[in-house]
């Protein structure tokens, strides 16, 4: 056995504290380097039955070898005759297993430096395994880290125990990131590497505005107001839709809270990006309605709702259509996505054109039909019946006179 004495467990312990590292962890990594050395200074490959045992009582480690408790030994390598075995211990038999002190003198130095490897080694795969598995429990959510530095245009914000990276796509445009500052950001991903993960974080994701409105809207929170969707283009505008599961419960009210309070933190947290609370709605038209607001919508008119599309053409006074639209098509787009439905927009005066010019278009082809129901073949046809009616009813006064004539003859 080899002496360690207590300062190792002291060393485990502190390492425990301040990285959270198991002190078990560290100790099998120990008992797993002193089989590693041993073999190599035995130049022994393939051994299942060598292990190493670390008593904490005493401080000692040494390398023990399992035996089978056989009659007679064919392989001196895994088994042991009895009679051997009771000199080990009293109370054996045959079929037992016993392990043997195989520890070679002037064996602590070798098993330093392996050791000493192997633990360094252990030491990075727990470290990586512990963050891995930290942040990969914080996917998907709203986390607070301090700017470092600017490096090709993406940000590196530290935020615990490892610096994650905000790429370029994931910042706010316009927005200047001083390192220093203090900054909320959305864990988007976590990759495995074979050093520290890499972590990936945004600052223009739309699920930071569902966060934010869920710390500071309790009533989010207790599941009274729902958050339906959300749009957002980071850094000019966000449209949110909720829904209040208490028929007592405003849902657009209890997120803008008393005298704008709460809508005004969030407001002040994302930098004066503008927010439309909407109200959600299961009837389409209302909903869409409610979608392009604050601009005041006429009329509403489902061109196809189906597993395919979801279509809407949407009629809005003059004066509402550049609003409707908004800055770009922003204010429609957000729209879109939010409810998901493709929305034309047109306005009175369009819509009235389009309806005139259809009504031209519909009444040309009836002139055309009038005018070929009686072609020049076909009037012609008729003249001719005509004039044949004509000259019968002649001939038929004629023999009529020609009668009265014969008649009078007679007489």
């Amino acid at each position: 056995m080899i002496k360690i004495g207590t300062a190792l467990f002291e060393a485990c312990e502190e390492l425990e504290r301040e990285r959270g590292i198991s002190k078990d962890v560290l100790i099998a990594s120990l008992c797993d380097a002193m089989v590693a050395a041993y073999k190599k200074h035995m130049r022994i490959k393939e051994a299942t039955n060598i292990e190493a045992i670390l008593d904490e009582q005493s401080g000692e480690i040494g390398v023990f070898r399992t035996k089978l408790v056989v009659d007679s030994v064919e392989d001196p390598d895994t088994q042991i005759s009895l009679n051997d075995a009771l000199e080990i211990a009293e109370d054996v038999e045959v079929g037992d297993e016993v392990k043997i002190e195989v520890t070679p003198e002037q064996f602590g130095r070798i098993a330093a430096q392996s050791a000493k490897q192997v633990i360094t080694q252990r030491i990075r795969e727990a470290e990586r395994n512990l963050v891995l598995q930290e942040f990969m429990e914080k996917k998907g959510t709203l986390t607070t880290g301090i700017i470092q530095r600017v490096e090709n245009r993406n940000v590196i914000v530290n935020i615990g125990k490892i610096d994650a990276i905000m790429p370029q796509k994931e910042q706010i445009p316009g927005e200047y990131y001083k390192p220093g500052n203090r900054i909320r950001v959305f864990v988007l991903n976590v990759k495995e590497t074979t050093r520290l993960p890499q972590v990936i974080v945004s600052h223009a994701h739309a699920e930071i505005v569902r966060e934010l409105f869920e710390l500071e809207v309790p009533e989010i929170e207790d599941g009274i107001v729902e958050i339906k969707s959300i749009s957002r283009e980071a850094g000019y505008r966000t449209k949110i839709a909720v829904w209040s599961n208490d028929p007592e419960v405003d849902s657009v009210g209890a997120c803008i809270g008393p005298r704008g309070s709460r809508i005004q933190t969030i407001v002040s947290e994302l930098k004066n990006e503008k927010i439309d609370i909407v109200r959600y709605s299961e009837d389409p038209v209302e909903y869409i309605v409610n979608a392009l607001s604050p601009a005041r919508v006429v009329s509403v008119d489902i061109l196809a709702d189906d597993e395919y599309s979801h279509e809407a053409m949407v009629v809005v006074p003059d004066d509402q259509l550049s609003l409707a639209i908004g800055r770009e098509g922003q204010n429609v787009r957000l729209a879109h996505k939010l409810t998901g439905w493709k929305i034309d927009i047109k306005s009175v005066s369009q819509m009235e054109k389009a309806e005139a010019a259809n009504f031209e278009n519909y009444a040309e082809p009836e002139d055309d039909i009038e005018e070929t129901e009686e072609p020049d073949e076909l009037q012609q046809e008729i003249e001719e019946e005509m004039n044949q009616q004509a000259v019968d009813e002649e001939d038929f006064q004629q023999s009529e006179a020609l009668e009265d004539v014969s008649d009078e003859d007679e007489v």
